[in-house]
């Protein structure tokens, strides 16, 4: 056999484990959804550095007094705590307008000086409401032109069973992601998209170096058995599979560490995109490109 670790022979329990992970991310999605960036509901977002800590609920409470008629500030607002230059600071997402609501969130911002310890400018982004539901749709259109572009490619290039298994992997490792991000509270903002399209393109890059090793060997042994080969496939590009995926974690978790709230959400998503996206590529395109071979195999001798 000529391998040490027989990774397609696991393929049954890690196939439910996997499984049951995207059927739970399903179900976090449904139940808890993902906060959408500012990007993506249109609104107001104001970046807030105090002197001193601020209770939330202080925060809520004064919002709720700008409130206009339908919308309860208190209660429609995002307030993230973080840290800016080891200084207490708040980023606060309004369901606010800025082409109708000027006026009023200039008043706010006046009045929060005011009432609390504000150090510094308030730094304000704003996103209106047709250019918010212009990036989703092109987001989607994104993700979806990428995915169908992938599985073209790696057809002509291969054949439509290593697109598959490739286009499964990559669609469990983006569902595991944004199932994550929903159960932590990571707001997707265009940083997380970019990520997770990023995750996309690294998963597939290592997917797509094992698929290769299969081609070669599949010509080397013509009368070999496909779950050897695969399995010696994996063993020969593990060290490679490895040594990739730790060279990338090590400066994501710096990011992730140091990057500020700016960056982390995109941090995160990718630390968990090159963990999950190592995964699937043994655990995953592999098993399902063994499965679609056999049943295919299957059919071609009932047929005869």
């Amino acid at each position: 056999m000529e391998y040490k670790y027989d990774f397609l022979g696991k393929a049954k329990f890690f196939s439910t484990l996997s499984l049951l992970l995207v059927l739970a991310s399903i179900v976090i999605l449904a139940i808890v959804g993902f906060r959408a960036g500012v990007e993506f509901t249109g609104g107001t977002q104001l970046t807030v550095v105090f002197s001193e800590r601020v209770p939330p609920d202080e925060l809520r409470a004064f919002l709720g007094k700008f409130s206009p008629e339908g919308v309860d500030l208190a209660a429609a607002s995002v307030l993230q705590e973080t840290s800016i230059e080891g200084k207490p600071a708040f980023i606060i997402t309004i369901p606010l307008n800025v082409e109708e609501n000027e006026k009023l969130i200039e008043r706010i911002e006046r009045e929060m000086r005011n009432a609390f310890p504000v150090e510094g400018d308030i730094s304000r982004t704003s996103v209106g409401k047709q250019v918010s539901e212009d990036l989703i749709r092109r987001t989607w259109q994104a993700i979806l032109v990428a995915i169908f572009g992938m599985l073209v490619y790696i057809s002509w290039r291969f054949r439509l069973s290593y697109a598959v298994g490739a286009v499964v992997a990559l669609v469990h490792d983006v569902l595991i992601a944004l199932g994550i991000c929903a159960l932590l509270g990571v707001e997707i903002s265009l940083p997380v998209i970019a990520a997770l399209l990023t995750i996309v393109g690294y998963s597939l890059n290592d997917t797509i170096v094992i698929f290769d090793r299969v081609r070669e060997n599949r010509k080397l042994h013509k009368k070999g058995d496909l779950f050897h080969i695969i399995n010696r496939s994996i063993n020969q590009s593990l060290t490679r599979t490895i040594n990739t995926s730790l060279t990338t974690l090590i400066p994501v978790a710096i990011l992730l560490a140091f990057g500020g709230p700016v960056l982390r959400g995109f941090a995160l998503v990718m630390l968990i995109g090159v963990i999950v996206g190592t995964y699937s590529t043994i655990f995953v395109a592999n098993p399902i490109f063994y499965i679609w071979n056999t049943y295919a195999q299957r059919l071609k001798a009932r047929a005869r």
